[in-house]
């Protein structure tokens, strides 16, 4: 008997474990109902991390495209990867990149991150596009999404130690605008509801 290819014996074990019927994978319409259903969450993401109307746009519709090109993210799955194929095409558009900051203003600490990045801060949203590509883009997935430091840094290509620093230095920046207050569990989505459509 020949040997399989990896992609038969994937095959053939979806059907030993899946022979009733159920497929575990989202389909084209599964994803293209998630892209419907949280379009504004999603659009959002892509606005935050691009930073630009036309390019957030660009990588929206490229992240439709690519989600329904996908057959193997388990259905379970499917919104948490519809949000990483948004921030992939983000890095692709803009290619964000640490640029190291010696600056002593910022310190090697931030001691009310949960408090300013979690549930009990709001965040403007104009001062967070207003941040530093790099930084931008640590703030918007380790604090907003939460993404763990180790994920980001894998998806920006850079240290663990380099989206620490990033995301110190956003916080410490929103800070020093004044632009954070605690507002109970609202977040930089509650001022993306009162922006124009656009």
């Amino acid at each position: 008997m020949p040997l399989s290819t990896g992609g038969e014996m994937t095959d053939q074990a979806h059907i030993q474990t899946y022979g009733n019927g159920d497929n575990p994978y989202a389909s084209r319409e599964d994803f293209l109902n998630i892209f419907d259903e949280d379009m504004n969450s999603l659009y959002q993401l892509s606005f935050l991390l691009t930073g630009e109307l036309q390019k957030a746009e660009k990588c929206f519709m490229s992240g439709i495209e690519d989600c329904a090109k996908e057959n193997h993210v388990f259905r379970a799955w499917a919104r948490v990867w519809a949000k990483r194929v948004i921030a992939e095409n983000a890095i692709r558009e803009l290619n964000p990149r640490w640029k190291y900051s010696s600056s002593s203003s910022v310190p090697a600490v931030f001691p009310h991150y949960q408090q300013l990045g979690g549930p009990s801060g709001h965040f403007d949203w104009d001062s967070v596009l207003g941040i530093a590509d790099f930084e931008r883009f640590v703030f918007v997935l380790c604090v907003l999404e939460h993404y763990r430091e180790h994920e980001c840094a894998l998806l920006l290509g850079c240290s663990a130690r380099e989206v620490r620093e990033a995301r110190t230095r956003a916080i410490a920046e929103l800070a020093g605008i004044g632009q954070v207050a605690p507002v109970g569990r609202a977040t930089v989505s509650a001022s993306f509801a009162e922006r124009p459509e656009v």
